[in-house]
């Protein structure tokens, strides 16, 4: 691949550092490293004693982190695996306890800038969209061979798409002359499924649509909640969580998530004592929208948020 397709602009880079570092010496996890951004500026932070374990499904992403993270002055790790298997890969690693994790939720940069990998719906490239390049399953069979109804749900659950069921039966009958193969070839189709009254505001008309696919590919709100409840299990006490998202879906379960360890009772209202026996073990809970400088400089961060916890 090019090496300009490396390039990534790590979002609430300063801010998101500042909340998971809390021992210079300690051991952090990258759950999503991608190309290294938010893992090198935390390295820099870090003494020859920590230890910063990366995590991806993605090689590309694990070449260009490996390359971003050689100068490192701690001792690094990268790991080819979804963070669906974070237990595993720290119980390989004779990791018990961790000082900080943190996510990075969605696509990079760099994966949207590439069209060979699928996922721009404004570059022309094959329907691939797999985050993991081994993965058998590809948009391009999500798009042919599944039925409508799966396609309108998946469109109007993952995609929170009005037009979804239209878009789901726009496809059905192209497809049905002429399977799809490239990105625009079904952005095309998806912009005509959408009356062009609803077209005028708001983002390109494609992107609820291409993101709701991606997501249903890679299972990527399946495990979630599942991983961020592994790793605030393995965070040390003082430990710290930070967690960057990027739409609403994901950033409904991470928040979710979060406040149920934040607080003790998780009972059903009304019950006149508390029958759970819940304690809280996170504290210092916070929420973080990028400034205005960030945002004029990166469009791409408007929409990201950091969420975070403390261990108790």
């Amino acid at each position: 691949m090019p090496e300009k397709y490396y390039f990534h602009e790590s979002v609430l880079l300063k801010e998101t550092i500042s909340q998971i570092l809390n021992d210079p010496d300690g051991v952090y996890v990258d759950c999503t490293v991608g190309g290294g951004g938010h893992a090198a500026a935390l390295a820099e932070k870090l003494n020859k004693n920590a230890f910063l374990i990366g995590i991806d499904q993605d090689e590309d992403a694990l070449a260009a982190a490996k390359r971003r993270l050689s100068g490192a002055n701690c001792r690094t790790v990268l790991i080819k695996a979804n963070f669906r298997a974070l237990i595993d890969v720290l119980d390989k690693l004779s990791v018990k306890k961790i000082n900080g994790a943190m996510f990075d939720l969605g696509v990079s940069s760099w994966q949207l800038d590439n069209p060979e990998r699928g996922f721009s719906y404004m570059r022309d490239g094959p329907l691939d969209m797999r985050m993991d390049k081994n993965a058998e399953l590809t948009a391009q069979t999500i798009i042919n061979c599944w039925p409508e109804q799966k396609l309108s749900y998946i469109i109007k659950a993952y995609g929170e798409e009005r037009w979804a069921a239209r878009i789901a039966e726009f496809i059905a009958k192209e497809r049905a002359a002429k399977q799809f193969a490239t990105t625009l070839e079904l952005a095309e189709t998806i912009k005509r499924a959408i009356p062009k009254s609803a077209r005028r505001d708001g983002p390109h008309p494609a992107k609820r649509t291409f993101q709701a696919i991606r997501i249903a590919l890679n299972a990527e709100l399946n495990v979630l909640a599942a991983a961020l409840e592994a790793a605030i299990d393995r965070l040390d006490a003082r430990g710290r969580l930070a967690v960057i998202t990027f739409h609403s879906l994901e950033d409904r379960i991470a928040k979710r998530t979060i406040a149920q360890f934040a607080r003790d009772c998780v009972c059903p209202p009304g019950l006149p004592v508390c029958a759970c026996g819940h304690r809280a073990s996170l504290k210092d809970v916070v929420s973080v929208k990028p400034g205005r400088e960030e945002t004029s400089e990166n469009p791409r961060a408007r929409s990201a948020r950091l969420r975070g916890a403390t261990k108790i």
